[in-house]
């Protein structure tokens, strides 16, 4: 039977793809901006727990700390960095435990507990008279007790408020240690200055339960079903599911979760390897004093905020994996330009910046890349898992990085090896397709 139906020429077919997709644009635009109006207490709480927690403040901070142990213990460098493998291999353990707990239990109890706990850990370190194994005994207290304020458990209750805008949201609650992590250094070493290392660290171990503890008490809630049918529009709550994801067990035998394991190790190991060794590094290039902790402090805030805000618009516009791979290759430059022998105070900055750009955008990519190809069943436990690569790189990093200056008198060699570790870490994740679709409507 024939067809007489008017026939419509390509204007007509263009003008009704256009007005579909001005819609889902705009609906998109509309779900998006319903996501932050009711999910923004999680992400601000998220920002503040993340930025006072295990993940940046004890590596921030302990820069400004090895001149006054060198000062009263006579320890050397190498000696003073053996506690962030200490802190990393503890993180390595209990961040599964956390993330378990996590999913188990919700993720307020488990931050609610941590971050009290943490803050005496951090203050302990006050009472060391020169024991060394006290003082690794410190950062293994803190792994365990603080492994509940890694990102682990709150990006939990931010994935479960957004979708459309998941990558924004999660470069918005994880900008904390971009900021928060160069305001400790510079907060510690104001306090070392005014009234001398112990209080420091007592003021350290402060912060997140004057701020983190009671923001995440009152603002800190993961989504529900009634929640997100508000989000969609969809007065049908059954319709509604938040848990689609494959198990722990099935993303350990899947080959995606050990290729995104493969890649953070080698790039964790060259951003967080010369974090904590900026200051001395820049020191012995012939900065001033105030001029290196100028030049560390810059990795943090501004350029980690831009990675972050930066890396999580982009998520949601393109392909993660590739511009993951973009943005963690840039820092090889700046590792280069370190090397150079007679760096301008700007050529610094600049390669601050880039260092920067990879520190910014590391904690919400794995995030996000979780969400997207394991889902959110065992979201916490998957991601605390692949923690683990991520902590081995950054732990042993600094004290690689020590070593190596300690053997040699330089951090050149060791800079050229990160370099080449940026690429081997970054080009890898394009091998990880398209994102999978679990059951949950949004």
């Amino acid at each position: 039977i024939r067809d007489r139906s008017p026939s419509r020429g390509l204007g007509d077919v263009y003008k009704r793809q256009f007005l579909n997709s001005k819609h889902r644009r705009i609906y998109s635009m509309s779900v998006g901006y319903k996501e932050f109006r009711l999910g923004w207490k999680s992400v601000f709480a998220s920002a503040l727990g993340i930025g006072l927690g295990l993940s940046p403040l004890p590596f921030y901070t302990i820069g400004v700390f090895v001149a006054p142990f060198i000062e009263e213990f006579g320890w050397s460098v190498e000696q003073i960095m053996r506690g962030l493998p200490i802190l990393i291999l503890g993180a390595l353990i209990m961040s599964p435990v956390a993330g378990f707990f996590a999913d188990k239990y919700g993720v307020r109890k488990v931050v609610l507990t941590s971050i009290p706990l943490f803050s005496l850990a951090m203050m302990s370190f006050s009472l060391n008279d020169g024991s060394m194994e006290l003082y690794l005994f410190c950062w293994i207290s803190i792994a365990v007790t603080g492994a509940g304020t890694l990102p682990v458990t709150w990006t939990r209750a931010v994935n479960s408020w957004f979708h459309k805008r998941r990558g924004l949201a999660l470069g918005m609650s994880l900008i904390g240690t971009g900021l928060f992590g160069p305001l400790a250094k510079i907060y510690a070493a104001t306090l070392i200055e005014m009234f001398g290392w112990r209080m420091a660290y007592v003021g350290v171990g402060f912060l997140p339960l004057l701020i983190a503890f009671p923001v995440a008490w009152f603002l800190l809630h993961e989504a529900t079903e009634e929640d997100l049918a508000i989000v969609t529009e969809n007065e049908s709550k059954s319709e509604v599911k938040i848990l689609g994801g494959m198990t722990a067990t099935e993303a350990l035998c899947d080959w995606r979760f050990w290729l995104i394991g493969f890649c953070f190790l080698p790039v964790s190991f060259a951003v967080g390897g010369p974090i904590p060794n900026l200051e001395q590094m820049f020191t012995i290039k012939g900065f001033a004093l105030a001029e290196a902790i100028a030049l560390a402090s810059f990795v943090g805030f501004p350029s980690v905020i831009v990675g972050r805000v930066l890396g999580g618009y982009l998520l949601d516009y393109f392909w993660a994996p590739a511009v993951a791979a973009i943005i963690l290759s840039l820092p090889a430059l700046s590792l280069f330009l370190m090397i150079q022998p007679d760096i301008s105070l700007m050529a610094a900055f600049f390669a601050m910046f880039l260092l920067g750009l990879a520190a910014g955008v590391e904690y919400d990519l794995m995030a996000y890349l979780v969400s997207r190809y394991f889902g959110q069943l065992n979201y916490s436990s998957i991601y605390g898992l692949l923690y683990g690569f991520f902590a081995i790189g950054s732990g042993f990093g600094p004290w690689v990085f020590a070593r190596s200056y300690s053997a040699t008198g330089s951090y050149d060699t060791i800079l050229k090896i990160s370099a080449f570790l940026f690429i081997l870490g970054a080009l890898p994740l394009l091998m990880l397709g398209k994102y999978r679709e679990f059951n949950h409507s949004r």
